[in-house]
């Protein structure tokens, strides 16, 4: 893949996406499309997203009981996602027929553990360790049950890539060395992510709230 970068599109109003999107098309390898696009603009606005003819991130993260996960993948099947995501913490049964369910060329990567959540987070919601032990625990699990990769932060990435040779790794919340972190708490630059052994960096705000998208999406594509 020439281009490591996924713009994160985040926000309902499809106008406003398919302008930047156009800017920056150039200069990034494909579009990530998550919830609020998708509830505001539903199959059709990523058909029309589509029609840039950049790949595109379809990021739902699924989680559900296995069966509802496949027959909802396999509602979304005509749309061809390059990239689909669901969560980890679903279990092994519901990631296999997540898998099963995609179209084939479409890879269905496994969240581990947002970006905006830490160690203190994780206890709040009964999960003993730190936030590394936890996204290498789902990235083996994930592993196991056949899906292709794991969406980690690009501190844990390194981990999750020697467990997982063959793995594809999707880093967000990376900020340029002289971006701000905003809501995110575990972050690195883009080049830092890719040395530690990303596959895709999905970039949202530091290209999509800059005053000139396509030249942030350019200056970040040369540190890479």
């Amino acid at each position: 893949m020439s281009n490591r970068i996924y713009v994160a599109l985040d926000t309902p109003d499809f106008d406003k996406a398919m302008a930047i999107a156009t800017k920056v098309r150039h200069h990034v390898g494909g579009i990530k499309l998550g919830l609020e696009f998708f509830m505001a603009n539903g199959r059709t606005g990523v058909r029309d997203m589509g029609e840039l003819g950049l790949p595109i991130f379809l990021d739902l993260k699924l989680h559900d009981i296995p069966n509802t996960v496949a027959k909802a993948i396999q509602a979304l099947r005509p749309l061809e996602p390059a990239i689909l995501t669901v969560h980890a913490a679903g279990g092994r049964a519901m990631m296999e027929d997540a898998k099963a369910a995609a179209p084939t060329g479409t890879k269905v990567v496994a969240v581990t553990m947002l970006t905006s959540l830490d160690d203190t987070d994780l206890a709040t919601t009964g999960v003993r360790g730190s936030a590394h032990d936890q996204v290498v625990r789902l990235a083996e699990l994930a592993m196991d049950s056949g899906v292709d990769g794991i969406v980690c932060s690009g501190s844990e990435v390194a981990a999750a890539r020697k467990l997982w040779p063959k793995g594809f790794f999707v880093v967000p919340g990376v900020r340029p060395a002289n971006g701000a972190i905003g809501d995110q708490k575990r972050v690195v630059t883009p080049r830092a992510a890719l040395d530690a052994g990303a596959s895709i960096l999905v970039v949202g705000r530091p290209i999509t709230q800059a005053e000139n998208p396509d030249f942030a999406a350019r200056e970040i594509e040369a540190t890479l």
